[in-house]
């Protein structure tokens, strides 16, 4: 059973769309009372709210600034995307032979989820269930559970990213193309598309956290 939604989990998720899209920009401050009047609550709830964004990378709380949008980190972003550029590729060659019709049919409904996902909070998650069933039939749990690892580190670099740059309609290209390719049985292809799609995302980040941080 899914828990119930709490005040916080609300508020996070309104605070999160909107730092995800540039509504609310790097280095921001939030401030508590601020908040709790916007969304009409007391503290506690919008306290807790900023937690969960500090989990997620997209918030840093700082002793005497309190409160803040954190900025994209360009050097961490082109770590991340390099790490699964290889340990993905590894994945997916270890489960290529062993993928059926089944796996890619779901792999194929979750991106039809994700086009008709409007809450940014759920594509993370959605984008990282797709890698993963392409990834399922590797047989190698340890790599699984580190590919999964880098995906939740990744998960506020791959909202942005689908949130903003006009990237979530070019990476759903992507993954249909990578998926194509692992129907047709084309191994070669489907590595390195999955490597282009990769690079793509984190030439697009680097890039932004470059500006950004300029």
């Amino acid at each position: 059973m899914n828990r119930p939604r709490t005040a916080a989990d609300q508020v996070a998720e309104v605070l999160r769309e909107a730092i995800v899209t540039g509504e609310i920009p790097a280095e921001t401050t939030l401030r508590q009372d601020d908040l709790a009047a916007r969304f009409e609550l007391s503290r506690m709830p919008v306290r807790d709210a900023l937690r969960l964004l500090e989990a997620e990378g997209l918030v840093s709380i700082h002793p005497t600034r309190g409160a803040f949008v954190s900025r994209i980190d360009a050097r961490e972003a082109a770590e991340i995307y390099a790490i699964r550029a290889l340990i993905e590729r590894k994945a997916l060659k270890l489960s290529f032979p062993h993928l059926t019709a089944a796996v890619l049919d779901r792999a194929d409904a979750i991106l039809l989820e994700i086009d008709h996902e409007q809450e940014v909070g759920h594509w993370g998650q959605l984008n990282r269930d797709f890698h993963m069933e392409l990834y399922s039939l590797c047989g190698n749990s340890r790599l699984l559970l580190l590919v999964e690892q880098l995906h939740r580190t990744a998960d506020r670099y791959v909202r942005l990213l689908m949130s903003n740059f006009d990237h979530r309609s070019q990476s759903q290209h992507e993954h249909r193309q990578l998926l194509e390719a692992c129907r047709k049985g084309d191994r070669s292809a489907a590595l390195h598309l999955l490597k282009q799609h990769l690079e793509q995302g984190r030439r697009k980040l680097v890039k932004h956290g470059a500006r950004e941080n300029a």
